[in-house]
């Protein structure tokens, strides 16, 4: 038997505050819809919000998505930085046509590189600097992205990794979670990251959990190091 979790809000709260969100355009409401009809997941309605918050404060001109799923994290992204150009790799080849879709319908597919591809495969290759990088921490690979990433990253570039917390089971696992693969690399992901010397992080309860960061500080190997 499943046991039953808490929510990472009561469901009054969380209600009232997916009440204060603005109404949605037709085309994120749709994969919103589709998601709750069985689709390919989406991301939460918040942290799209909050993608799209990030690009715009930032005022982005080279954005790295990884793990883009079916594109609406991508379309924010481009929507908030209107003048930025961005890299968008997905594992899942089925994910692309929808995905390439949703970019043309949002007038921003000529501004996205979209590249189905292992990640881990295809950082080697790219060049920075990138404002942001945004990844979907709930993907086994995470934490080898990140790594990867972060030499691409400029210095106060921001990193954004969302569905942190496993659907609120990393932090309150029952019986049947205690050998998952992926909430094994969300226990290590996460404290790698909150830690780690070159960023500056918070872990955010929007969603499925957002962790935030800023770069503080070059990698030794982006100095020519070792030293």
């Amino acid at each position: 038997m499943t046991r039953r979790r808490e929510a990472l809000l009561r469901p009054a709260q969380g209600r009232y505050l997916r009440a204060l969100l603005s109404p949605r355009d037709r085309l994120l409401a749709a994969v919103e819809a589709d998601a709750a009809a069985g689709g390919p997941p989406g991301r939460d309605p918040a942290v799209v919000r909050l993608l799209e918050l990030v690009a715009a404060a930032t005022r982005a001109r080279r954005i790295l998505e990884l793990g883009a799923g079916r594109g609406d994290g991508t379309l924010a992204l481009a929507r908030g930085a209107p003048e930025a150009s961005l890299v968008a790799i997905e594992p899942a080849a089925e994910r692309e046509p929808a995905a390439r879709e949703l970019l043309a319908a949002g007038l921003v597919a000529d501004r996205v590189e979209w590249r189905v591809a292992d990640p881990a495969s295809e950082l080697s290759g790219l060049s920075g600097p990138f404002e942001i990088v945004a990844l979907d921490a709930g993907r086994p690979g995470a934490r080898r992205w990140l790594d990867l990433a972060l030499p691409l990253l400029a210095v106060r570039g921001v990193v954004v990794a969302d569905r942190c917390l496993g659907e609120g089971r990393l932090a309150d696992p029952g019986p049947e979670d205690l050998e998952d693969p992926a909430l094994k690399a969300l226990e290590l992901f996460n404290p790698y990251l909150m830690i780690h010397p070159q960023l500056r992080a918070v872990m955010l309860p929007v969603g499925d959990g957002v962790a935030v960061a800023t770069k503080s500080r070059p990698l030794v190997r982006e100095l020519g190091g070792p030293f």
